[in-house]
């Protein structure tokens, strides 16, 4: 396997030693978080073939106002795998070490981006104390995908150590499922989800493809904010957005222009506006 890049984009090493690093041990293994800011915690769950840097270009506008906890879910990036991949082992990982950390029945506000999204809606369900609830191109949705092109399989390039066939892999998959601009497949991202993909040891999909979003925000009762790109290729927004409308009218649902999947890396500012109002509203 390829060697994973000690170091990189700037702004990967600026948030390196900006935040705090915390190991816990949770009845499925370790599950590592990191942390920054001061306020009240707001957990942001990353999405399928992703860890906490999913966040990267989030992370400082938001700890201007919040705590910031950000795991890498069990079998993803410093986490230990699991034993089975299911909703269930991700739910309990995240709950145990959520209680170690900040204390049983501790109160937070909990945002997820794509698998993480169907992560977030289930564990307000089952956890309970969440207040603030916002998912970013949430998986589980059972509704009409999007894609733009087939992805490509990495892992042979990663064997062999091809590092210009393994960039071109991911440039490929990332603006074919994860960005809409080419521009903004930049170094950053590629850095981001390469190193991602290459730790993930969770297989996310089958979960993803199930469906039960709607299921597990009834279960939540609370009101959630969804956010979408204009170009999600995972979804078909303005549909969803409508059918949200319906089922939970105390929720609110926006679309960003020109963002793909990927929506809170490639408009930063959009997305830290619209968490920041949703956090703060009444």
């Amino acid at each position: 396997m390829m060697a994973q890049t000690q170091s990189g984009p700037p702004l990967i090493d600026e948030l390196h030693a900006l935040v705090q690093r915390h190991e816990v041990v949770a009845r499925c293994g370790k599950v590592v978080w990191r942390t920054l800011g001061q306020g009240k915690p707001l957990v942001l769950l990353h999405g399928g073939h992703g860890n906490w840097l999913h966040w990267a270009r989030n992370l400082q506008a938001l700890a201007c106002h919040r705590r910031l906890w950000l795991p890498d879910m069990p079998g993803y990036g410093d986490s230990d795998p699991v034993s089975e991949s299911t909703l269930g082992q991700l739910v309990q990982g995240l709950t145990d070490s959520l209680d170690s950390l900040l204390g049983h029945g501790a109160t937070m506000d909990l945002a997820g981006f794509s698998f993480g999204g169907l992560v977030a809606a289930s564990l307000a369900a089952q956890r309970g104390g969440i207040d603030r609830l916002i998912l970013l191109g949430p998986a589980g949705h059972g509704g009409r995908r999007r894609p733009g092109a087939d992805l490509l399989g990495w892992r042979a390039a990663a064997q062999a150590g091809d590092a210009c066939a393994l960039e071109q892999t991911m440039r490929h998959n990332l603006l074919a499922h994860m960005l809409h601009d080419e521009h903004s497949a930049d170094a950053l991202a590629l850095q981001i989800h390469t190193e991602a993909c290459l730790r993930t040891r969770f297989h996310s999909r089958p979960i993803s493809r199930a469906g039960g979003l709607q299921s597990w925000l009834a279960q939540a009762g609370r009101p959630a904010l969804l956010i979408w790109g204009e170009h999600d290729a995972t979804a078909d927004p303005p549909a969803l957005a409508a059918q949200l409308q319906t089922s939970h009218p105390t929720s609110a649902a926006h679309v960003v222009p020109g963002a793909g999947h990927w929506v809170q890396f490639e408009s930063p500012a959009a997305v830290n506006r619209l968490m920041g109002e949703w956090l703060k509203a009444p």
